[in-house]
């Protein structure tokens, strides 16, 4: 944001943009400087959506406005982050059993242990009801007996679940953002699986892996 001592904060996005791939080109910068790529091509830019967000870390775009200056503390930019679609397994509800509030959820590792990887959104009412057709009740021993999960990711905020029977499937639209086989943002619902069973889940750590329809 400076260039010899002067301040470029207030300069519009684009000449910021045109000083830096200048900068890139006159001193050879390489690895490990890289310039991240910009276009102005709509098309071009669902491309790189759909394509580039396959590598690990890259969650999708920012939409940055030409003319804008760079505001400290201010969200001026629109971030669109890939969603995909993937099954994970109801493992814990909040609220109750007929009427969840939202959804916690969990995939087996290869050691057979369930393994939590993400919550849902709320559920919207009609939703709730749904689901809450088709939740059962914990047996003695259930893997999330005991665990303690973080309303959001980095919060100290804990959720107060129920856990549920470990074997209702359901297919939820994920972004990129999968930490050690747990996904950062939370999940939104779409639909409950009852074709699928839990061993038909893609297995933790696979990430945004969906298993076949």
């Amino acid at each position: 944001m400076q260039l010899d001592g002067e301040e470029l904060l207030q300069w519009p996005y684009v000449e910021r943009r045109t000083l830096l791939e200048t900068l890139f080109t006159d001193y050879a910068l390489t690895a490990p400087w890289t310039l991240c790529p910009m276009t102005t091509d709509l098309a071009k830019a669902r491309e790189r959506l759909e394509t580039w967000t396959d590598v690990s870390g890259v969650e999708g775009l920012v939409i940055k406005p030409l003319t804008s200056q760079y505001l400290a503390g201010y969200r001026g930019w629109t971030k669109i982050r890939r969603r995909d679609s993937t099954e994970a397994i109801i493992g814990a509800v909040t609220g109750t059993l007929t009427r969840p509030g939202l959804l916690v959820l969990g995939r087996y590792d290869t050691g057979g242990r369930l393994r939590a990887v993400g919550r849902t959104v709320p559920l919207r009412p009609e939703v709730s009801r749904q689901v809450g057709e088709h939740l059962a009740a914990a047996g003695p021993g259930h893997p999330f007996d005991g665990v303690r999960f973080a309303a959001s990711w980095g919060s100290r905020d804990l959720l107060d679940v129920v856990p549920v029977r470990p074997d209702l499937v359901a297919e939820v639209s994920a972004d990129r953002a999968v930490d050690q086989g747990v996904f950062r943002h939370p999940l939104r619902f779409q639909r409950i699986r009852l074709d699928m069973t839990a061993s038909d889940v893609p297995p933790f750590g696979q990430g945004l892996a969906a298993a076949a329809s």
